[in-house]
């Protein structure tokens, strides 16, 4: 891992072990703080929209403790099948009822992220990928419940698992934006905002 830039201190404001995998991967230095957040959003909004409302929106809970020298990196990623929003499964029925409506289909994942800085920057994105799902069985929709229990992902899905391997025949966008961060946008906005480590 690189090391970190002493005058700047990355948050990572996510529990998800995809977006600490990510960023670890770029070879960022960072710092995991976790708080609840609500993650109710106006129902008017849509698709990219949410994404980024719902990113703000967990910057907010951290923005007043920030230290000048800290950037906190907040995310949201939503599975969008046309303009239905559909978020984590509460329960095995609601995860095998969102499969059976993305599979066979083509949907657009959305990861909303904000970049908000101690010094009061801020800085709010979202990118899209659209997925391609071929035709499932009942079958393997059940054994991916029930083996990969997918609760804790949008759309019930991660394209990292046994169901990206046997359903998805092609993106359109990036992959790591459907795993939930968008690193190639994350890279470019916090080189802007002087938050990346020396690149030597």
């Amino acid at each position: 891992m690189r090391r970190a830039d002493p005058a700047v201190k990355l948050i990572l404001a996510s529990n998800s072990p995809r977006r600490r995998q990510l960023l670890s991967d770029l070879g960022l230095a960072y710092e995991v703080r976790l708080r609840e957040v609500n993650e109710d959003f106006p129902e008017h909004l849509v698709r990219a929209e949410v994404a980024e409302y719902l990113a703000a929106r967990k910057a907010a809970a951290y923005a007043a403790d920030l230290a000048p020298d800290e950037v906190v990196l907040t995310a949201d990623t939503i599975v969008c099948l046309e303009n239905d929003v559909l978020n984590k499964p509460a329960n095995a029925t609601e995860a095998v009822a969102m499969l059976t409506r993305l599979q066979g289909r083509a949907h657009d994942v959305f990861t909303g992220v904000c970049l908000q800085c101690g010094d009061g920057r801020q800085v709010v994105f979202s990118d899209q990928t659209t997925v391609y799902f071929r035709a499932l069985t009942p079958a393997e929709i059940d054994y991916y419940v029930l083996h990969y229990q997918p609760f804790d992902k949008a759309g019930a899905y991660g394209a990292q698992d046994w169901i990206g391997m046997v359903a998805i025949t092609r993106l359109e966008g990036s992959y790591f934006n459907v795993m939930g961060l968008p690193v190639h946008r994350v890279w470019a906005e916090l080189e802007k905002l002087s938050a990346l480590p020396p690149k030597s």
